[in-house]
C-alpha cells in the first residue's frame, strides 16, 4: 500500500502527518517505529493521524517515535492545524478532539511554508505544594526542574535518570529544565517515548510557564521561552494554582511531502 505523508516541524519538534480520514492507515507500533526511524525511515519525533470526527473538524491521534500511542502533543497540535489547511480546510480556526479532550487552534498568520498558530490547552491545576517531583498535567505529564548553566548540561542523561527513577518508572514522565538568563527564559526537554532530548516540547513549555508563574515574584499572563528549535509563547489566566485560557503560540512549518510504500 502506498501512503502519502507530509513532514512538519513546530519549533524543531518534527512529525510525520497523515490524512487518515479514509481510515486506511494500519496503526501498528512496528510500522510507526519504522517510519519515525531517522536512519531507515522518514525520521521524526512522532507520527500524527488526522482522523475523521463526527462532532468536530477532525480527531488528532499522536504516536511517539517508539510506536506507542501517546498523550497530547502541543507542537503537534499546532502542526496539525497547519496541515489541515493544506488538506483543504478553508477556515483559519479549528476545533478538534484528542486523547485529552477538545482543543481549539487558530492560524494567526499564514505564509507559504510557515504559519503562526495558537493552540488552546486544557485548564490546569498545579498541585500544591510544588516540588521537583510534582507532576503537572498539561495534556501530557511533566516535571519542571530549575537549573543553572542550562546550555552546558547533559539533558539526555539527567532527563533519563529522572524519567526512569522510582516515582516515574512505570508510567514515565517528561522532564523540563528551565533557567532565566539575561531576561531570556530557556527550556530544554527530555521526552518519554522519544527517550531523548527534543528541540522543543509544546506541553512541556506550557508546564514550565505555569511553574515559572508560580515561582517568580512577578505577575504574568504571558511568558516567552527560547527552545533549541525556536521561540514559543504561553498565554494564560491565573487564579492561585489554577490556570485557565491557556494558549500555546509558535511556528508550524511544512518541510516536505512524500509517498511511502508500507
Amino acid at each position: 500500500m502506498k501512503i502519502t505523508f507530509h513532514k512538519y516541524q513546530g519549533a524543531g519538534n518534527d512529525f510525520i502527518m497523515i490524512d487518515n480520514r479514509s481510515d486506511l492507515f494500519p496503526s501498528s507500533g512496528h510500522l510507526v517505529r519504522s517510519l519515525c526511524d531517522r536512519k531507515f525511515g522518514i525520521g521524526a519525533d512522532g507520527l500524527i493521524l488526522m482522523n475523521r470526527s463526527d462532532r468536530f473538524d477532525f480527531r488528532m491521534v499522536y504516536f511517539n517515535s517508539d510506536g506507542e500511542e501517546s498523550t497530547m502533543c502541543g507542537n503537534g497540535g499546532r502542526c496539525i492545524a497547519a496541515f489541515a489547511r493544506k488538506a483543504g480546510f478553508t477556515d483559519s480556526s479549528f476545533t478538534f478532539d484528542a486523547i485529552d479532550g477538545i482543543h481549539e487552534a487558530v492560524v494567526l498568520k499564514e505564509e507559504e511554508k510557515t504559519s503562526n498558530i495558537r493552540l488552546k490547552i486544557k485548564d490546569v491545576t498545579v498541585p500544591d505544594p510544588l516540588t521537583a517531583e510534582t507532576v503537572i498535567d498539561t495534556g501530557s505529564p511533566h516535571v519542571v526542574i530549575h537549573v543553572k548553566n542550562i546550555h552546558e548540561l547533559d539533558i539526555k542523561k539527567m532527563g533519563r535518570d529522572i524519567r526512569f527513577s522510582a516515582p516515574f518508572r512505570e508510567q514515565g514522565v517528561n522532564v523540563n529544565f528551565v533557567e532565566t538568563c539575561d531576561a531570556v527564559n530557556y527550556v530544554r526537554t527530555y521526552e518519554r517515548g522519544v527517550e531523548n532530548e527534543t528541540l522543543s516540547c509544546g506541553t512541556g513549555t506550557v508546564a514550565s510557564a505555569l511553574v515559572m508563574a508560580l515561582t517568580d515574584k512577578g505577575v504574568h499572563d504571558r511568558l516567552v521561552f527560547q527552545t533549541y528549535g525556536g521561540e514559543l509563547t504561553v498565554h494564560f489566566k491565573r487564579s492561585g494554582f489554577f490556570f485557565s485560557d491557556i494558549w500555546l503560540e509558535g511556528p508550524a512549518t511544512f518541510v516536505f511531502k512524500g509517498e511511502v510504500i508500507i
